[in-house]
């Protein structure tokens, strides 16, 4: 059971101002090791009084076992009970308080009392119902396997809920062809009950970059929403008690796509005779493309082609299907031998797009509207046919999520759109009813002088305000107050938007863009200055960086360096207790060279590093540890955290990371216990999610990261494309500076 719920808007009993966030409850966990029993709470950031010598001044908390109270702790928000036994019964309350009442009791006049969840295995479990797998169109069996995972408060209890992403087994990359099944989003409880599933449908495809899931208190009303792109076919699918399904829900089609005749029951997955129709309609039209019209495109697709004119224009149907067969079997062969046109298929590149948000607990469909931008075409314009590798339905569909406080209160949500050429940003707010858009920012395409033979990569867009942002997005964005003036601003990669959507900078060098990259990570890494900085990572083998820290403000370069190579991977964290601050670190680039491990200031440490997967602040000392372990073709690997001086500190057997090389967890977030992070994996058949805490003690005091607003939003955007870690708006590191540490 959960203790009584704090009341929103605060975090606890005591208020909030600035950036609103989660009223949560106590979130006291016990975890039986072979020392005794291990408790971990919260304390809640509007309990925070000031700051001390190992952390941040609040209450002292009473240890109660068995209704009898065992110890008082003022240090820090843990404690080890060496006498304890795990069918003992634990709760926590500030001192003073009433916690032999336990989790019933009311919250007291220091903050809500909290019984302890207990984990006698070493972890909590969260049961899964994994949905039924299928066949694709072209005869190809598929199952599930849970995928990420985030959290929200869906019922106002102060307790998480845990949100998870069903992958089928034929999950795809955006540039990979073949049909896929549909996805699904679950929502359970701690306890494992399934309150809803929203099912996708065919219409949208399944992969890391398809699939972006908000789930926040986006209203106000203290309980959390799910936001997510949708198409016809989308609706959700409810559940009783006993676990039986007891309704399905389609989305509401908007009235005038009813009207044109869309329907649930389209399909509009692509099969490959069906591509090859449809780009004998784009050369059908090609007379008509604005951008032919306009002269800056080849007036015939002979010559697009680099071939002489042999038809005549308007084409007649004949010679468009004669063209397009050519273009499938000689043309696109020509240009890379990885060009297989004549079998794409499984794309969605027709049909409403949609943007829906969802009730968080029943899954009820509270508002939807058209996603915006809209994909125009199935990446001509976007730069997909430009260059030797031809990959319709690639750049368009690249799609990004999260939320930030851009009026330094009420969180948006962001839904982004491209970042190779074309870079779209949208941010959007709901009052409960309604979504309503706040701002849309838009690079414009990037032109060219033909669609079948240019270079569209790290070029301005069209538009005269905003076109320095193209090109320059990650597979990641992040949210964080940059600039200091109580508004987070977005950081789209090597550019930045402004609260408003304006363009704050877009980082260049001597005219070349930094472009786009991997891992992107926001923080106040360097203790030396004031200011947050971006640590980045770039793929494309002309940029002027390879890796480099910038600051956060203006975009200026820290310290960096130029690789020539795609540098695939990068990360931050306290690594070595005896540097300074927090160390960042590249990967081995795809030439095979080129690692590196630097203080937060520049100095060069050397070439060993610690892995890139995931992050985790794990340890007692508020070092930075690392999730190891990857599920791909070669086998399996089951996670681990690994600290950079100790080695092993956990092995999660049993349990798989996901997406194959990314090696990422479900999630891992600070979601119960101390301000240390969980790691949530899957069990290797997917039948539960798994939570670890560290069951280290620590004396360190600090209110749950949650309760950051920047930690917070970064914990939303974990889902979207390549997980990255969140990170607080202050430094956390072994020796943080505990003034710098704000009092929410």
């Amino acid at each position: 059971m959960a203790a009584a719920a704090p009341e929103p808007p605060g975090p606890g009993s005591g208020g909030w101002s600035g950036p609103r966030l989660e009223a949560l409850d106590r979130g006291a966990v016990a975890v039986a090791t072979s020392e005794g029993v291990f408790l971990s709470w919260r304390l809640l950031g509007d309990e925070v009084t000031g700051h001390g010598g190992a952390g941040m001044v609040g209450p002292a908390f009473d240890v109660f076992r068995d209704g009898e109270r065992i110890a008082t702790v003022e240090d820090s928000t843990n404690y080890l009970d060496e006498g304890g036994a795990p069918g003992a019964t634990y709760s926590v309350a500030p001192a003073g308080a009433d916690g032999a009442a336990g989790a019933g009791g009311a919250a007291g006049a220091g903050g809500p009392v909290g019984e302890a969840a207990s984990w006698a295995d070493g972890h909590g479990e969260i049961p899964l119902r994994t949905p039924e797998g299928g066949t694709t169109p072209a005869g190809e069996e598929y199952g599930y396997t849970a995928n990420d995972a985030s959290v929200g408060d869906v019922d106002g209890d102060g307790r998480y809920e845990v949100v998870v992403k069903w992958d089928p087994t034929n999950s795809k990359d955006v540039s990979q062809k073949g049909y896929t099944g549909p996805v699904y989003v679950d929502t359970y409880t701690l306890d494992g009950e399934l309150l809803h599933r929203i099912d996708l449908g065919v219409n949208i495809r399944a992969g890391a970059h398809y699939t972006q899931f908000t789930v926040y208190d986006l209203d106000g009303d203290g309980r959390s929403e799910i936001m997510l792109k949708t198409a016809p076919g989308t609706r959700t699918l409810s559940y009783g008690e006993d676990g039986r399904r007891t309704g399905s829900d389609f989305i509401t089609l908007p009235k005038k796509d009813r009207k044109a005749g869309y329907s649930h029951e389209d399909d509009y997955r692509l099969s490959a005779e069906e591509y090859r129709d449809r780009l004998a309609e784009t050369f059908l039209g090609w007379h008509d493309h604005p951008e032919v019209r306009g002269g800056d495109w080849p007036a015939t697709v002979e010559e697009a082609m680099g071939e002489e004119p042999r038809y005549d224009y308007p084409l007649e149907r004949g010679d468009a299907e004669a063209l397009a067969d050519h273009f499938i079997d000689d043309y696109a062969p020509s240009r890379s031998e990885r060009n297989d046109l004549r079998s794409f298929e499984g794309f969605v590149l027709d049909g409403p797009e949609y943007l829906t948000v969802f009730d968080g607990a029943s899954g009820k469909e509270l508002d939807t509207v058209r996603y915006e931008p809209g994909r125009g075409d199935d990446g001509l314009l976007w730069g997909d046919y430009a260059m030797s590798r031809i990959e319709p339905g690639n750049r368009v569909d690249r799609f990004l999520s999260g939320v930030a406080y851009l009026d330094g209160e009420n969180p948006s949500a962001v839904f982004a759109r491209g970042y190779y050429t074309r870079a779209t940003v949208a941010a959007y707010d709901f009052d409960g009813k309604k979504i309503r858009k706040r701002w849309l920012a838009d690079s414009g395409h990037v032109p060219m002088d033909n669609p079948f033979d240019d270079a569209p990569h790290g070029k301005d867009g069209s538009d005269p305000e905003m076109g320095a942002l193209a090109s320059q997005g990650f597979h990641s964005l992040s949210a964080a107050d940059v600039d200091g003036d109580g508004r987070q601003e977005i950081v789209y990669g090597a550019a930045t938007l402004d609260d408003d959507g304006s363009l704050l900078y877009s980082s260049t060098e001597d005219g070349v863009k930094f472009g786009h990259g991997d891992a992107m990570h926001v923080g106040d890494f360097d203790q030396s200055r004031d200011g947050l900085e971006i640590w980045t990572v770039h793929e494309d083998t002309s940029a002027p960086y390879g890796y480099v820290m910038r600051d956060a403000a203006t975009g200026e370069v820290l310290f960096g360096g130029r690789t020539g190579a795609d540098t695939g991977r990068g990360m931050v964290g306290d690594v070595d207790p005896d540097v300074p601050g927090v160390e960042a670190w590249s990967s081995v680039s795809f030439d095979g060279d080129r690692t590196g491990l630097w203080s937060a200031d520049g100095e060069y440490l050397g070439e060993e590093t610690p892995g890139t997967n995931m992050s985790i602040r794990w340890a007692a000392d508020m070092t930075t540890q690392v999730v190891e372990g990857r599920a791909t073709d070669d086998g399996a690997e089951p996670p681990r955290i690994e600290d950079w001086g100790r080695g092993t500190l956990l092995t999660a057997e049993g349990t798989l990371t996901n997406n194959g090389t990314k090696g990422n967890p479900s999630l891992v977030a600070d979601i119960v216990g101390d301000w240390r992070e969980e790691l949530l994996v899957r069990t290797e058949d997917s039948s539960a999610l798994r939570i670890y805490t560290s069951t280290e003690v620590t004396d360190r005091k600090l209110y749950t990261l949650m309760h950051d607003p920047q930690y917070r939003v970064g914990v939303a955007a974990q889902q979207t494309a390549y997980n990255q870690p969140a990170y607080p708006s202050f430094p956390l590191a072994s020796d943080t500076d505990w003034d710098r540490v704000p009092l929410p």
